[in-house]
């Protein structure tokens, strides 16, 4: 059975592990976007383009709410608002991250807002978003099923859930290359240039846990959504997947 949430090094419970994740995202929150870019080659900016690309029929909709989960430094955030031509809000439990967020926002004078709030338990009524969006965060979910059951929750029916997240790619040869890459490369460079070299040890043990593509795709269906798919991209590093609550 794949885990049921994020188990960082020392933690016991699911107060600790979203304990310790806030803590290291607050730590590395001011070398985030430098080392997202480095890291991944640039291929982040192309994934979240396409996270927007699919998300497109929530954003065209007249008065649509949307709803960036664990947004951290707001890239998607702004990439929706653009996509959209209105404000969105951005969620995250890390206030380091949302103050680098907002440093963005105002910087391109975006009106999109923010706010200190846990994906775990959402400060939304029931079936008020049409559109929830979260992007390499929900991997660091203490508890899987309880994010899809508190994203099933806030959606309206016809509302959809899109996760971009990282996956394991299918290929062994490019799997063995990139587990190589993740666990020596990037561990070295993250912690050379954060200064937190464990931050970046987390990241693809959390990755290597995580549940395959197909197996979030099958967890999505038990929450209640429907029509659910997902595409890989970069070879499969990374899945986007796309749930929909039912009408």
């Amino acid at each position: 059975m794949p885990a049921q949430g994020t188990s960082p090094p020392g933690t016991q419970d699911e107060r600790e592990a979203a304990r310790w994740v806030r803590a290291m995202f607050g730590g590395v929150a001011q070398r985030y976007d430098l080392l997202n870019r480095v890291l991944s080659f640039h291929f982040d900016q192309r994934w979240r383009a396409r996270t927007v690309e699919r998300a497109a029929p929530w954003l065209k909709k007249p008065g649509a709410r949307v709803v960036d989960l664990c947004c951290g430094t707001g890239d998607l955030l702004i990439a929706l608002e653009a996509a959209r031509g209105g404000p969105a809000i951005g969620a995250d439990f890390c206030h380091p991250m949302l103050r680098e967020a907002a440093r963005k926002i105002a910087r391109r004078k975006c009106r999109s807002i923010l706010i200190e709030a846990d994906a775990l338990a959402l400060p939304f009524p029931g079936a008020s978003v049409d559109l929830l969006t979260t992007a390499f965060g929900f991997r660091n979910l203490a508890n899987y099923d309880h994010g899809l059951a508190e994203m099933r929750r806030v959606l309206r029916p016809g509302g959809a859930a899109a996760i971009l997240e990282f996956s394991q790619p299918e290929n062994r040869a490019f799997a063995r290359l990139y587990a190589f890459y993740s666990r020596r490369v990037l561990p070295a460079i993250g912690g050379l240039v954060s200064g937190n070299r464990s931050a970046y040890e987390y990241l693809p043990e959390s990755v290597r846990k995580f549940p395959t593509a197909a197996e979030l795709a099958e967890r999505m269906r038990s929450a209640g959504f429907a029509s659910v798919d997902y595409e890989r991209l970069t070879g499969g590093i990374v899945a986007l997947h796309i749930g929909i609550v039912p009408q």
